[in-house]
């Protein structure tokens, strides 16, 4: 029998708890989706992270990537560079061993999304280690167009548009690593990847037009998916799930998903994928292999 390879997480069943790494912080919470005890992860943790106003996460430097996507609030990550504070739609990627806080200045709590690889272990004190703190500046925000901004982006909606791919809306000038991937009714498009500075880690937008279908499939890597609009029928390992904006779900290697758009309009989704993905055998479809054996007669 298969063992469970793959989590889904309800957003009506979401908990958000102090996280139990070691930092000092007031006001944090997170609601954890994936860590060392989910099925079939290895390499992954992903979080939905609150922050009250007023809330803070002292410095600190971990040993491993740290990527995040922000919902909704505003919040203000620091690091040796300066103070970035992040509007939603924001995304950006803390590189490993890279110091740096969080605080929240406004007054709405934050949210954001939060996915870390290797994955946090408990038995390191979750690879956490505080330093001294660093210095509060005052915050810039987010301008993708800025050759300087090495490690932040933006995504709206409408970025997932085909018609919507013109030069104005682009966050730096058309190229290959700014192209938006179109087939069959589904849209792609990079927001953390190497280009960014990771070497981990990917996090990037999905959408699936109506009826859009993706067949079963798998990955040698694991990934999660945090759904943001619409809905979607999901496929694990032969398991259905039906998720709306605000459920989340992750497959690791090997397990067998699809996703079909049952809902009117489009669905969107955050994913995220550790470790990066091989330049060449990333997916493999059944209906690719189904193929092969309808012709040459082979069954099993």
């Amino acid at each position: 029998m298969t063992p469970k390879r793959h989590v889904v997480a309800y957003a009506a069943d979401a908990q958000y708890l102090p996280p139990p790494d070691p930092r000092a912080g007031q006001g944090f919470t997170r609601w954890t989706i994936v860590d060392e005890n989910s099925p079939g992860a290895v390499h992954t943790e992903f979080s939905v992270c609150a922050l009250e106003p007023g809330g803070s996460v002292a410095t600190a430097v971990q040993s491993y990537e740290e990527c995040f996507y922000v919902l909704e609030g505003s919040v203000i990550v620091q690091t040796p560079d300066g103070a970035t504070r992040l509007a939603p739609g924001d995304y950006g990627l803390l590189p490993l061993g890279v110091p740096h806080s969080w605080r929240n200045e406004g007054s709405e709590p934050a949210r954001w999304a939060q996915m870390r690889a290797p994955q946090p272990r408990s038995s390191y004190a979750h690879d956490v280690y505080a330093v001294p703190a660093l210095p509060t500046t005052e915050p810039g925000t987010v301008d993708p167009r800025d050759p300087r901004n090495r490690n932040f982006g933006h995504i709206e909606a409408f970025n997932m548009e085909v018609a919507n791919q013109r030069q104005e809306h682009l966050a730096q000038s058309a190229s290959m690593r700014t192209a938006l991937l179109v087939y069959s009714g589904i849209t792609v498009k990079m927001m953390v990847d190497s280009d960014l500075g990771a070497v981990l880690t990917t996090m990037f937008m999905v959408q699936y037009d109506e009826a859009g279908v993706a067949g079963p499939h798998d990955h040698p890597f694991e990934e999660t998916y945090l759904f943001l609009e619409g809905e979607a029928e999901a496929v694990f390992d032969g398991q259905t799930y039906h998720l709306k904006a605000g459920d989340a779900a992750f497959a690791g290697v090997g397990c067998v998903h699809g996703f079909r758009n049952i809902g009117k309009g489009p669905v969107r989704w955050l994913e995220t994928q550790a470790p990066q993905p091989p330049g060449r055998h990333s997916y493999r479809f059944v209906r690719d292999w189904d193929y092969l054996k309808s012709i040459t007669g082979h069954h099993h």
